[in-house]
């Protein structure tokens, strides 16, 4: 079969190939068990194989659900890294003490378990829970947003919140911490109280039951519990990716002049930022980490991606980034 044009690789294609390098060198030098090893280096031969063949098909037929399909795999493929960071930092001590010891001293308690206490209402809970469940729907809709209304901006969108996707996931592997869910309930709600957070080590490599919110039973919550309970892992606590994300998407949407999007996602994205604390899935130092990084890697992700498409950006290029203004790149 002839080929019309050359294989050619999206950038977040390319992104993708360099995050599965640098994580199997992070397995490599971790040694974890021997079939372990097997089956992360399996599902990296799997994806690989899976963008090689569809740059190939598309090389060949330059239809538009090709193409589309080459992202859609690149961003599906986040299901199985999030998950993944627990795989591997499972073999490296749990870090929640040192977040939970800091919470404590600027604070004096634990927001994580004061925020619930004091607003037990049922339709708090339910609002919140809505935000949190709106992660994915937003990340989802904006993506499929941008790419239908416009397929330029969709590409810079995509690759930026892929790449800060990447950067949360390796800082959870290498600075392993599960959040108040599950580190409270590994030491126990009579130390937390005390303010007592001990190291707990390797236990989530054997141990990894969460914490229950208690009588908060309404439909939204439920569906958070029972969405943790089967997706939920020990891992990705700081910084806070659901913040991060959301917040760089946030970004995109203004810097891009899509104000009514921005009207519409504002206050869904307000409540998912408080609900990763009420449903203590993370501390606020997680939230505040989560928040800077999301502006951190969005002017890195901005780097990246025009390095990536060969475009180089100067100070004028650079400064539009933050400012609400379309950039105008010097090929």
């Amino acid at each position: 079969m002839t080929l019309k044009r050359p294989v050619r690789f999206f950038a977040v294609e390319k992104l993708t190939f360099i995050y599965i390098l640098i994580t199997t060198l992070i397995i490599l030098f971790l040694k974890p068990e021997l079939p372990v090893i097997k089956e992360l280096l399996r599902v990296r031969l799997l994806f690989v194989s899976v963008i090689l063949l569809l740059a190939y098909f598309n090389s060949i037929k330059n239809w538009w659900v090709i193409r589309f399909s080459r992202f859609v795999a690149v961003g599906g493929t986040l299901i199985y890294w999030y998950p993944e960071t627990f795989d591997i930092n499972r073999m490296i001590p749990n870090s929640d003490h040192l977040l939970a010891g800091l919470e404590q001293f600027i604070f004096g308690f634990q927001p994580a378990m004061v925020f619930i206490q004091h607003f037990p209402q049922h339709w708090i809970g339910e609002i919140l829970n809505i935000g949190y469940l709106a992660y994915y729907p937003i990340i989802f809709g904006t993506s499929l947003y941008f790419y239908l209304r416009n397929k330029k901006v969709f590409e810079p969108f995509f690759f930026i919140v892929m790449f800060s996707f990447f950067c949360y996931y390796l800082i959870y592997i290498v600075f392993p911490t599960a959040g108040p869910q599950y580190y409270y309930q590994a030491i126990g709600i009579d130390q937390v109280s005390t303010g007592i957070f001990p190291k707990i080590g390797l236990y989530f490599d054997k141990h990894q039951e969460l914490l229950s919110l208690g009588n908060h039973s309404g439909f939204f919550s439920q569906m958070v519990q029972n969405t943790q309970q089967v997706g939920e892992r020990p891992t990705a606590a700081f910084p806070s990716s659901h913040v991060g994300i959301s917040t760089l998407i946030m970004i995109m949407i203004v810097k891009n002049r899509q104000y009514k999007l921005m009207s519409l996602i504002l206050p869904v994205y307000m409540a998912l930022v408080l609900a990763t604390v009420y449903i203590q899935a993370h501390y606020v130092i997680d939230v505040i980490a989560g928040f800077v990084t999301s502006f951190t890697f969005y002017f890195l992700g901005s780097l990246v991606y025009s390095m990536f498409t060969r475009r180089f950006m100067g100070i004028p290029e650079l400064t539009a980034l933050f400012i609400n203004k379309p950039v105008k790149v010097r090929n």
